[in-house]
């Protein structure tokens, strides 16, 4: 075995470092890219006018509006649904936010039956859309980590739907 001169043992060393950094730099890019075309939304701008306030969202690569936002003043992700009858928020989370527990019910899901509780939000933000005391539903078995804005949120709201935009409007002269 032939000893290793100093410099050419550096530059493998180098060589190894920059591999490395190119791969991590890569993963990095990747997964903000995937979060992307999962939450093009994660900018919520927001367009302000007389009497009213609008927020354009656009859909994500499978056709779902989801953006960020705000409960109670913490980040959240959600998912428009207007087939949701109230916003929906999973057990971990409405404990991560403080939620209050109401009254039991038993819900039905696209996986069955189930039990959740009934609470209230005291402030949703999405953009510079704020709606107070909206009607919520916690539910345990909820998968993932993202708020189904349901109904009870949406009907406070005008919106409509375009190819892959949605416009809601909230009046604010009232």
């Amino acid at each position: 075995m032939t000893p290793q001169t100093p410099g050419k043992r550096a530059g493998r060393v180098f060589m190894v470092l920059a591999w490395c950094a190119a791969l991590f730099l890569a993963t990095r890019f990747f997964g903000q890219w995937e979060e992307r075309q999962q939450n093009p939304n994660v900018v919520v701008s927001s367009e302000q006018g007389e009497g009213f306030i609008e927020v354009k969202l656009a859909s994500n690569t499978q056709g779902h509006f989801v953006a960020s936002g705000q409960i109670n003043g913490q980040p959240v992700d959600f998912m428009l649904d207007t087939g949701a009858t109230d916003v929906a928020i999973p057990a971990e989370m409405a404990e991560r936010l403080k939620l209050e527990q109401g009254f039991g019910v038993t819900l039905s899901t696209a996986n069955g039956r189930t039990e959740g509780y009934r609470t209230r939000v005291d402030r949703l933000q999405l953009g510079d859309i704020v709606l107070r005391d909206v009607r919520a539903i916690v539910v345990p078995g909820l998968d993932g980590k993202q708020v189904l804005l349901g109904m009870s949120a949406l009907n406070k709201l005008e919106f409509t739907q375009r190819g892959g935009t949605m416009l809601l409007r909230q009046t604010t002269n009232r």
